[in-house]
């Protein structure tokens, strides 16, 4: 999350230091570096007018270069900030995102791109990123109209979810789902019911998120990977502001080692 204080510091430094050392060199060390990045990406737009809703995230135009320069490949977008401020900043994001080199996965200009996989070469294979989002419901793209992947899952998995797991090629299937409510203890139910069909219905690994702090994992998922950057620390025993950066060793259809490097 590059917004808010974060973006207080890009505006006032746009060559300001967010991640230590070590941290870059492992990440340098990837095949792939995928994130959720949750904030838009713009100097447009204004509050998305939702009653209630508390926290609004807006990174100016250099964070997508500052992310290029870390080494991010791709970025999830289906979550709960992505239009924070509006339709514009959206578009903006995506413009800004295309031109530093970064993949933009769970939004678009309509439904059908929002929905679509993007292909990520990591080593020897490539590998298929989707991303949906549970919430919230009025981000969501339509036919016609810029937005988020959104999925109820409710009632299981929506169908365009299977369709859009069984489209395409590749030698891996990675599903990011941004899943659940925050700042909870480990998955709820509907999540754990999701996972279990998404592993069922094809995907080699499920990395969720939502609730900024771990959840745990089972066979192929990770059920929330936590936080890795933002200006926040919320809650005093759940400790949200413990970052993880996840090393995954993906081979064809399968999972490999899993390791967890705190930050």
């Amino acid at each position: 999350m590059l917004g808010r204080g974060v973006a207080e510091r890009l505006v006032a430094d746009p060559a300001a230091p967010l991640f230590a050392p070590e941290v870059a060199e492992r990440v340098a060390g990837a095949d792939a570096f995928v994130l959720n990045l949750e904030c838009c990406i713009s100097e447009r737009g204004s509050r998305f007018p939702e009653p209630g809703k508390p926290f609004f995230f807006r990174a100016p135009p250099v964070a997508a270069w500052r992310l290029a320069e870390l080494g991010v490949d791709a970025v999830m977008l289906a979550n709960n900030h992505t239009l924070d401020y509006g339709i514009d900043a959206l578009l903006d994001t995506l413009a800004h995102l295309q031109a530093a080199g970064i993949a933009a996965v769970g939004a678009g200009t309509s439904e059908e791109m929002a929905r679509a996989h993007r292909l990520l070469r990591c080593g020897e294979l490539n590998v298929r990123l989707l991303s949906f989002s549970d919430h919230p419901a009025n981000y969501a793209a339509g036919l016609d109209s810029p937005g988020i992947a959104f999925a109820d899952l409710g009632t299981g998995l929506p169908s365009w979810v299977q369709d859009a797991m069984d489209a395409g090629d590749g030698d891996a299937l990675v599903v990011s789902p941004h899943w659940g409510p925050n700042m909870v203890t480990e998955p709820v139910g509907h999540v754990r019911r999701a996972a279990d069909e998404l592993i069922a219905a094809g995907a080699t690994l499920v990395a969720g998120h939502s609730a900024h702090v771990f959840h745990g994992m089972a066979p192929g998922v990770l059920f929330d990977l936590g936080d890795f950057l933002d200006d926040y620390a919320v809650d005093p025993a759940l400790r949200n502001d413990l970052g993880l950066l996840w090393l995954v060793e993906l081979e064809r259809g399968e999972v490999g080692r899993v390791r967890a490097a705190p930050l």
